[in-house]
């Protein structure tokens, strides 16, 4: 696996691996000192172009945790705003000697022409309103838990801005892979013009499928990447498609309620059901990190002097992952 840009590039078979492998680490972000030494002397750069609190600082966090050296990039006080390329600031990344680039852009693709570029290893950090692969493993995690290691049967809506979400189709894919029943529930403006290679169906009416879910994903209404008037109001949003406490009393007792972050609370969710016991969307940030140590393991740990690959699970006492010492 030379990187991660798309959930696509994974059969079933690497997602659940990958899985596994965050499950290990699960186990060693609960350490008193969560740190192994797994990627001593690698060298990852966060190159985020756009801004991002929750992914940057997983991402870093997952590195840091790996004994991995980080390079922080930021835009606002780089050579970017001299006029310089994407293609020369990557270029000029990789001369300083590094492994790997954790990479957000708002342009679909950007992670993808990065890749024929360098030879770093590359993961998408999300590209533009394409894909966040990273997004969906962590929410298979999170799933997993709740759910057991399999989603098949499970019943799935994805709610909101379809259009602008590059979680949406990241975890499409990923939640289907995986045997789900993934539905998108959206008004017309908000859907793309085809959903073809989408392995969904497709609603406008949330209170028509609400009863039978076993989880619901609500994404957050981008309007900075709204350039036209694709809802009559937010108010009349909510009314039709926002989570609200009324609507949440219909889910089922045992339904999940998920969302990536950042919430706008009171227009695709209640502050209310946010926060109370059909929520996990805490704990899909917790797992994030877990996932992003085991995809920087996958990425620079196989092959590596000492560590032949992912397959063990991490013991308490400092076990190790196939010839690595962690703890």
């Amino acid at each position: 696996m030379k990187h991660l840009l798309s959930i696509a590039d994974l059969t079933r078979d690497d997602i659940e691996e990958m899985l596994v492998l965050a499950e290990s680490f699960r186990e060693v972000t609960q350490r008193d000192i969560p740190k192994v030494p797994a990627l001593r002397g690698k060298v990852v750069v966060s190159l985020f172009y756009e801004d991002s609190t929750r992914t940057r600082i997983s991402f870093e966090t997952a590195a840091k945790r790996l004994s991995c050296d980080v390079m922080g990039f930021s835009v606002s006080s780089s050579s970017v705003k001299k006029g310089e390329s994407l293609r020369d600031t990557v270029q000029t990344i990789e001369a300083m000697g590094i492994d790997a680039v954790v990479m957000r852009h708002s342009a679909a693709g950007a992670p993808n022409r990065v890749a024929d570029w360098i030879d770093a290893h590359i993961v998408n950090a999300g590209d533009g309103c394409h894909e966040h692969p990273t997004q969906a493993l962590l929410d298979l995690l999170t799933l997993r838990r709740h759910l057991g290691a399999g989603l098949d049967g499970a019943r799935i809506a994805i709610v909101g801005d379809i259009l602008h979400s590059r979680v949406a189709r990241s975890d499409a894919l990923a939640f289907a892979a995986l045997g789900a029943d993934v539905t998108l529930v959206a008004p017309p403006t908000l859907l793309p013009s085809t959903l073809a290679g989408w392995p969904v169906s497709v609603s406008h009416d949330l209170d028509a499928v609400l009863a039978d879910l076993d989880v619901i994903y609500l994404l957050r209404i981008q309007r900075e990447r709204q350039n036209e008037a694709l809802l009559p109001s937010l108010r009349e949003y909510t009314a039709r498609y926002g989570l609200t406490v009324e609507r949440a009393g219909r889910l089922r007792k045992d339904a999940l309620v998920m969302h990536p972050g950042p919430m706008n609370r009171g227009v695709e969710i209640a502050a209310e059901v946010a926060e109370g016991p059909a929520s996990v969307i805490t704990e899909q940030v917790a797992n994030g990190v877990a996932v992003r140590m085991a995809v920087l393991y996958k990425l620079l740990g196989s092959g590596a002097s000492g560590v032949v690959g992912p397959g063990a699970v991490v013991g308490a006492s400092g076990a190790h992952v196939e010839g690595a010492t962690l703890g």
